[in-house]
């Protein structure tokens, strides 16, 4: 009996918390360059003393869903999107660099430039403050140029030049603040072969027919395995009446 109620209850834990993983997938589904959180079930035997007979489910995060989404376009000039496989380097909270894929670029009153979420972008000697300018563009390269407020048409400048990188997927986990590290804390190299398109943002990479039919799934299977620990229970007090007539 108690076995049945073991399995239930910890398999309804997990089935919450995977639950919790995807509605934040769904969530997130208009986030630009989100991307998708995995979770994936499996049986863990309980080690002790005597044989390990009793077994319970576990959630994992086996990574995260590292397909491109969508390229929309915006006309904003800061807006950048990368194609294909790559990253934008910024400055997480911590200090240390990290990596997404939002290009919703905004440059605050310091001069100092962000992403949308106020990560400072990371360039060739650290984060990028862009000077006061009539004009700024950003390169397919990541190079930003400006031109000088009462300067010429011609006379442009280069600021400095954001810091793209393209490391092995597999070497990259997902931090709680949503951008992604390499596993062995150092940074990533740059990558000259990563490109941008201006003027566009990349979508969250979830599909929310899939996200909502898993939740539906989710839902149920919480549901069957409630059921089953209130029979858990009810076989119990069966028992015990039946104990009481002996």
């Amino acid at each position: 009996m108690d076995r049945m109620l073991y399995v239930a209850m910890s398999g309804a834990k997990q089935t919450a918390l995977a639950q919790a993983v995807n509605s934040n997938n769904l969530a997130n589904a208009n986030t630009s360059g989100f991307r998708e959180d995995l979770a994936a079930f499996r049986s863990m035997p309980v080690f002790g003393p005597g044989a390990p007979t009793r077994v319970y489910a576990m959630t994992e995060n086996p990574g995260v869903n590292l397909e491109s989404g969508a390229i929309q376009a915006t006309g904003r000039d800061l807006d950048m999107a990368v194609q294909g496989n790559g990253w934008i380097a910024v400055q997480a909270p911590d200090g240390q660099e990290a990596y997404t894929r939002a290009g919703n670029l905004r440059i605050e009153s310091g001069g100092l430039l962000v992403t949308g979420s106020g990560y400072p972008v990371m360039g060739n000697r650290g984060p990028i403050a862009i000077p006061q300018a009539e004009s700024l563009e950003i390169g397919v390269d990541g190079t930003i140029t400006i031109r000088g407020i009462g300067e010429f048409a011609n006379s442009l400048a280069v600021v400095d030049r954001i810091k793209l990188v393209n490391p092995d997927g597999a070497q990259l986990v997902k931090g709680k603040d949503g951008l992604l590290r390499l596993k062995d804390g150092y940074e990533a190299d740059a990558d000259a072969s990563v490109r941008l398109v201006s003027g566009a943002l990349e979508t969250s990479n979830v599909n929310t027919v899939d996200a909502m039919v898993n939740m539906i799934a989710l839902a149920r299977q919480y549901e069957a395995q409630v059921k089953m620990m209130k029979a858990a229970g009810e076989m119990a007090a069966k028992s015990n009446e039946l104990l009481s007539l002996t």
